[in-house]
């Protein structure tokens, strides 16, 4: 692949990739609230999610980008940019329940749903190039992850 194939496409993916990292980080609120919980033994550090999402939003624009320029038709790019923009919407709304709401239970409902968004990246970018689709995988496997640590909150703080 020629690199003049990537551009604009690349920096485009990560303009919004991180755009939504910046919204669902607004939302994410470390205070008294989030500390006064009780949290299951199994959970990282605080300091461990900036990473391990930094190097998710970044996975997510370079599986968008080599999805979006491996794609045949409009009809392919459509469908990608609607799961994408479907997983942001989810993803965001995550932490918007969770933090910003302080619902832990609203927010493994809703993990279930983000989740399965996921998985429909993984397909939809996965049909056109199976790189895209397998840099999404770590992305699938920390929301299953995230949704265990939802869950122990959840169990961990009745009411």
């Amino acid at each position: 692949m020629t690199q003049s194939r990537f551009w604009p496409t690349a920096p485009v993916a990560l303009v919004l990739s991180f755009a939504v990292a910046a919204i669902g980080g607004a939302f994410t609120d470390l205070g008294s609230w989030y500390q006064s919980l009780n949290q299951p033994s199994w959970k990282p550090p605080d300091w461990a999610f900036g990473p391990a999402w930094t190097t998710i939003f970044l996975l997510c624009a370079a599986a968008g980008t080599l999805a979006w320029v491996d794609a045949k038709s409009a009809a392919q790019k459509r469908q990608i940019g609607i799961a994408f923009a479907l997983n942001a919407v989810l993803n965001v709304m995550w932490s918007a329940l969770f933090f910003h709401f302080k619902r832990p239970d609203w927010s493994l409902w809703q993990v279930g749903i983000l989740w399965l968004s996921v998985l429909s990246l993984v397909i939809v970018c996965g049909r056109t190039s199976r790189l895209a689709g397998a840099l999404l995988v770590p992305y699938l496997i920390w929301v299953a992850f995230a949704s265990t640590i939802n869950f122990g909150v959840v169990q961990l703080n009745p009411g």
